[in-house]
């Protein structure tokens, strides 16, 4: 299949970016910006953007106008995602924007059904809160506007010092740049953890988490760096987990001795090359387990391991299930 057949097979996601008035334009900047790399960097997902706005433009925070925005869509598919935009307060000499923000919540409202996820960047979560579509969720949002949205909406659970939060179809963070956190956790579920990666590499930012937002896939673990021989290391480790590494060979990917890819990766990894070498075997192993019916042997075979005992030696340490119970708890 040649890369344009492959094009033309792409899932396609829509994606309607709502700009309030006055929106803060890295509320908008830095989540697009991940969806359009995530269409460079992989051929299985489509995200099929659209600004979409009350009026056919918009003032930003920083001044800059934002012209030929689409009309408010009568209907939006299965499937869809909204982002919606926080924004910041109007100058003293603004019109008024209360007719418009009313627009707004009267067509979220209408808009969001089961099926479309919302996504709220900063105080868009006020907004949706006001539309009624917050309620009975986790959500979150800028921390000067927790308690506009806790009054919106008294049934949802208005989580403080969170990034992001995910409650079913509903994402939420916290603002600004928590906005491109967000995406690219959207973009590790929606295409792969390795195209997160690559995009977050690219934008030169972290993946980064609290203790409480939702846990990042085992693959990026050790990625919250930017050291591009360590990464070089890591990413041949990914992609070949059950591969035989050796120090000397990660060393010569590394372009660096073993003593200094060992020491550099430990500082910036977070773990020793063993470590993640044995970390990216679990997780494939967990990947098989859940995929296939293959006995422990194969498993562990396909997996990197040179045995099934040597497999559950490795395996306690970062499971608390067996693999036996936890494949069986996949099926369930």
């Amino acid at each position: 299949m040649t890369q344009s057949d492959r094009h033309l097979h792409r899932r396609i996601i829509p994606v309607y970016v709502l700009l309030p008035p006055y929106t803060l334009l890295m509320d908008v900047a830095g989540p697009v910006e991940v969806l359009r790399r995530a269409n460079i960097e992989q051929d299985d997902v489509l995200f099929d953007y659209q600004f979409i706005a009350a009026q056919p433009s918009q003032t930003t925070s920083v001044g800059l106008t934002l012209a030929d925005l689409k009309p408010l869509p009568d209907h939006i598919p299965d499937g869809a995602y909204v982002i919606l935009s926080g924004s910041v307060t109007p100058p003293d000499d603004a019109e008024d924007i209360e007719p418009e923000l009313a627009t707004l919540a009267t067509w979220l409202n209408g808009a969001i059904r089961p099926g479309i996820t919302l996504v709220t960047i900063c105080s868009g979560a006020v907004l949706a809160a006001r539309a009624g579509l917050m309620d009975g969720y986790a959500c979150t949002t800028h921390a000067a506007c927790l308690d506009e949205v806790r009054e919106f909406a008294p049934t949802a659970r208005v989580l403080d010092n969170r990034l992001y939060v995910e409650d079913r179809d509903r994402y939420s963070s916290a603002g600004i740049t928590t906005g491109t956190d967000l995406m690219l956790h959207l973009a590790s579920k929606l295409t792969s953890p390795m195209t997160a990666l690559t995009i977050a590499r690219h934008m030169v930012v972290y993946m980064r988490r609290t203790g409480a937002e939702p846990q990042l896939s085992p693959w990026l673990s050790g990625r919250n760096h930017v050291h591009p021989a360590i990464h070089r290391v890591q990413d041949a480790i990914m992609a070949d987990p059950a591969h035989g590494w050796s120090l000397a060979e990660l060393a010569g990917i590394g372009a660096m001795s073993a003593r200094h890819i060992s020491r550099l990766f430990q500082e910036h990894a977070g773990l020793s090359v063993t470590a993640y070498v044995n970390l990216m075997r679990v997780t494939l192993a967990r990947d098989v387990l859940a995929n296939s019916r293959l006995d422990m042997e194969r498993v562990a075979e396909k997996s990197g391991f040179a045995s099934p005992r040597h497999m559950r030696r490795v395996w306690s340490k970062y499971n608390a299930l067996p693999p036996s119970h936890y494949r069986r708890s996949t099926a369930e």
